[in-house]
């Protein structure tokens, strides 16, 4: 999600970069230009005329054009508002209530409610370490019913059985006793969905609030959908007294439009979106964060909270300690490398998330995706094991035998092995202590060195 409307912005934002000063003309120019991004974003009307005329306001005040580089005043006139927009703060889930906490999970058909409420069970599970149950009331569709019960063996979640026979109301009545009983701490209900609003609908879902009275009341929201997904969460929270909002399908073809609509059409938080099929692809919202990354600066406090909840650690220490003893690294540790990256979303999403992924060329960054990651692993399974770990061994023969038996070309195989050889000769030059004394090198140098970069490097004193 946000790609395209990341792309605008930042083709807007070179613009700039040769400008001395700025002026009424390129002024309207650049406004012009985000104005046409958001409208291709499918951004609500109202969002972009209140967003586009705070810019406009803020920037042409002349005090602070004074003082600081027209492209650097832009680029943080336009970051703080898309903040404001996009809602200033990540909100936390409220599971301070007396137990079980209930979540209610609502939306319309099709929106990956029930696969949401998984992810969500999981997530509580795992990040807050708090014992959850999960309960459909969804009677209308027995796949529904039984698709939640498939979810929770899968993730280990306890699950409240219900059936097509009762009436939603009973089930949820009986679910909160369960819970109550087990000292579950929080209770996760799926609700039935439409394909459309409709009366029936939301009379039977206020009965079920009434009756649970929820901590939470999530609208789970198709992004895909752009701006009408604002409205459905509109017309949901007129009825419902919403408490937030999670987007899904973020990781397909969106235009960012939902995301930025969301708060002002409905004044509901968004406090999470789905980033991908898996059970862990569901990612805390948070606003200042999306806002770097759709003007190009990434997501590094993002990608890192991800590597240390996702990558083994056992694995990662495994192989430091490899190259720190001076051994080589060979196709068998790359395999294992290209799983722990799997483990951390998609290609896209990880780069998303590196600063400057803009100035990367867009032939390249096509490259970079996860049918290469693919293509990668199956060159390497056709490999036998001798060759893996000795990659030199593999001649012209050996290269027809592989391409044959991971669907490749020869040409393909011989690009990864050169790759792999540019990489082993990259991380040999870290071997040992190696890397401990290049740091040292480089703090030597910290009046040549930019504060932002010095701030990283760590203290070997």
């Amino acid at each position: 999600m946000f790609s395209q409307l990341g792309d605008h912005l930042s083709s807007t934002l070179k613009k700039l970069r040769n400008t001395p000063r700025f002026t009424q003309e390129n002024i309207k120019e650049a406004v012009a230009d985000i104005r046409r991004a958001l409208i291709e974003a499918d951004v609500a009307l109202p969002v972009i005329t209140t967003f586009i005329d705070d810019i406009t306001q803020k920037t042409l005040g002349e005090q602070f054009l004074k003082q600081v580089r027209p492209e650097e005043a832009f680029i943080k006139i336009v970051q703080d508002e898309l903040t404001q927009i996009l809602g200033a703060e990540n909100s936390e889930l409220n599971l301070r209530s007396q137990k079980p906490a209930v979540i209610l999970m609502a939306g319309l058909q099709g929106a990956g409610k029930t696969t949401t409420t998984a992810k969500l069970a999981q997530h509580i599970t795992t990040q807050q370490k708090k014992s959850v149950m999960m309960v459909s009331v969804d009677i209308y569709r027995p796949a529904a019913l039984e698709q939640l019960a498939t979810l929770a063996k899968q993730i280990n979640v306890t699950l409240f059985p219900s059936s097509i026979n009762e009436k939603p109301k009973d089930i949820v009545r009986r679910a909160i006793e369960q819970a109550k009983k087990q000292f579950i701490d929080v209770l996760l209900i799926d609700t039935a969905g439409r394909l459309h609003i409709d009366e029936a609908m939301m009379q039977e879902i206020m009965e079920i609030s009434r009756i649970a009275d929820p901590a939470e009341t999530l609208l789970v929201v198709d992004s895909m959908t752009g701006q009408d997904a604002a409205n459905v969460a509109k017309t949901f929270n007129e009825r419902l007294e919403l408490t937030g909002v999670i987007l899904t399908k973020t990781d397909g073809d969106a235009r960012g439009g939902a995301a930025l609509s969301m708060r002002i059409i409905t004044g509901k938080p968004i406090k999470f979106i789905g980033t991908s099929e898996k059970m862990d692809g569901l990612d805390v919202f948070h606003p200042d964060r999306v806002a770097k990354r759709l003007l190009g600066m990434g997501d590094i406090v993002s990608l890192v909270e991800s590597v240390q909840q996702k990558v083994d650690k056992k694995a990662a220490e495994k192989i430091s300690k490899k190259l720190q003893s001076g051994k080589r690294f060979d196709f068998n540790d790359f395999v294992d490398q290209l799983h722990q990256m799997k483990k951390m979303g998609s290609m896209q999403s990880l780069m998303a998330k590196l600063p400057g992924l803009s100035a990367i060329p867009k032939n390249a960054a096509e490259m970079m995706d996860d049918k290469a990651l693919v293509q990668m692993e199956a060159i390497i399974q056709s490999m036998t094991k001798k060759e893996r770990r000795f990659p030199a061994l593999i001649n012209g023969s050996r290269k027809q035998r592989i391409s044959k038996g991971s669907g490749t070309s020869i040409q393909e195989v011989g690009k990864l092995l050169k790759q792999f050889e540019k990489t082993q000769k990259m991380l040999q030059r870290f071997g040992g202590n190696k890397m401990e004394k290049r740091l040292k090198q480089l703090q030597q140098l910290k009046g040549q060195l930019p504060s932002e970069l010095l701030a990283q490097l760590p203290n070997l004193d």
